[in-house]
């Protein structure tokens, strides 16, 4: 089995018959890990897909796969890649990497200005997080939304999260900041430049120690 075996797509209306089937497989997999992600209703997901802000994965025959969707927070200044999640069957074949590969151009397509943000326990999705561009950061950064942490109250760890203030948990928080990453490409000509100017200063310098010596030699002769 292998990643060509499934059909990574944005979730649409016809999608919503997995929704119940979702949102229990959301359930177990916190129950494994031991932490807790918000609980949604097949209500919620089924709204999510219906907005075109989901990303489902099927098997050829079929069968439901995985899946992650967008919520935003801040009035859209924040977007978290949410609920992701994947069957169990069809774990170690990469499908969780493309979908929150999906996602997050999905993110990106609708909310380019947003910074994406996502806590996570998981070394798995911090990875790919990494890959993606978001940085480890603390939860200052994040939106201060009150709607967005009091989802955390499903979770095992709500205590430790309130206890600290809202400061840590057993969480990494980490965000995609555009404006930063945009911030990062604008200099990179710069860096090039003084790269060749440095290689060009160089060669020159060369070619002067260069034509030193010969004049040295000429001179002995």
């Amino acid at each position: 089995m292998t990643l060509q075996d499934f059909d990574i797509k944005v979730a649409t209306g016809q999608h919503v018959e997995y929704a119940q089937q979702i949102c229990d497989e959301m359930a177990e997999s916190a129950k494994a890990r031991g932490t807790g992600i918000a609980r949604r209703s097949p209500e919620y997901v089924s709204n999510k897909m219906l907005e075109g802000k989901a990303v489902i994965a099927l098997h050829k025959d079929g069968t439901w796969a995985g899946f992650c969707y967008i919520e935003t927070w801040s009035h859209g200044d924040f977007v978290a890649n949410s609920g992701l999640v994947v069957d169990p069957q069809f774990r170690k074949v990469g499908l969780a990497k493309a979908i929150k590969h999906r996602i997050f151009e999905l993110s990106r397509t609708k909310y380019p200005d947003a910074k994406i943000f996502g806590l996570t326990t998981g070394l798995a999705v911090m990875k790919i997080n990494s890959e993606l561009g978001y940085e480890p950061v603390t939860y200052s950064e994040l939106t201060q939304d009150e709607d967005f942490w009091a989802g955390c109250k499903s979770c095992v760890n709500f205590d430790i999260l309130t206890s600290k203030g809202r400061k840590n948990c057993m969480c990494t928080a980490m965000l995609f900041d555009p404006a930063e990453k945009q911030k990062i490409e604008e200099e990179k000509p710069d860096k090039e430049e003084d790269k060749i100017h440095k290689i060009t200063h160089k060669a020159t310098l060369l070619e002067r120690i260069e034509n030193a010596i010969k004049r040295t030699i000429g001179q002995d002769h």
